[in-house]
């Protein structure tokens, strides 16, 4: 199915970006082994889960609402777009299809690739080991804290971006550790988890970026992105 197929039939059906097809778009689990490239978590009764465990509780009694708000909208969006602040209000899905199929496919990836981690840790979730914390985010009970989903994507989608629009690189970095530490901030996962997931995003983008159909498909976002980019600027 070609990219922009599958985002139109997603958009018109209602289904979130972060659908994962059985396949990858271009990295495929055996070329990362996250399972064996990650160092393992803590012990649930370790000291530096405590620590972590206490962390949490910190942030949890130090959160605003303005904090829980921008944590909350950042579980239910796992897409490109995530940075739509940092480019402008242009930056959408709708103004952009060819890009949010690549993204779309991008994503794809992240979830092919962390899963075999995500399963062979299996990190129970820090809300479920300690039911005192809590979580204003989506829960589960599955145990798979280990590393995030979601900060793998931000930080995935964020290389990506870059390539698209490098002189957007410190504001789209920044933003990609906000939208990691925001997984703190719902407390649904440790401090560790979010940084594995950023070894495991560079790790997953720096075999992509070497591979023909990635280079193909960004080279159209690409134009996409910097045609709208340019359009906006003169807008101005």
């Amino acid at each position: 199915m070609k990219p922009i197929a599958l985002t139109t039939l997603c958009l018109c059906l209602g289904l979130p970006f972060s659908v994962h097809a059985k396949d990858p778009s271009f990295v495929s689990a055996e070329e990362t082994r996250a399972f064996q490239i990650l160092p393992a978590p803590a012990a649930a009764q370790s000291d530096k889960t405590k620590v972590e465990l206490a962390e949490l509780h910190r942030l949890e009694g130090t959160r605003s609402d303005a904090q829980k708000t921008a944590a909350m909208a950042d579980d239910k969006e796992e897409t490109i777009f995530i940075f739509k602040q940092q480019l402008g209000d242009w930056f959408n899905a709708q103004t952009l299809p060819q890009t949010a199929a690549f993204g779309l496919r991008v994503k794809n990836d992240e979830g092919i690739n962390t899963t075999p981690a995500k399963t062979g840790f299996a990190r129970v979730r820090p809300y479920n080991l300690d039911t005192t914390l809590h979580p204003v985010c989506v829960t589960k009970t599955k145990d798979d804290s280990y590393p995030s989903g979601h900060a793998t994507t931000g930080y995935l989608m964020a290389l990506t971006l870059i390539d698209m629009v490098p002189e957007k690189r410190d504001a789209i970095l920044n933003r990609a550790d906000d939208y990691a530490n925001n997984r703190l901030v719902c407390g649904v996962h440790y401090r560790s988890d979010i940084e594995a997931s950023k070894l495991l995003a560079y790790t997953i983008h720096a075999v992509m970026a070497n591979k023909p159909q990635y280079q193909q498909e960004m080279v159209v976002a690409r134009a996409e992105v910097q045609r709208l980019q340019a359009a906006a600027v003169a807008a101005k």
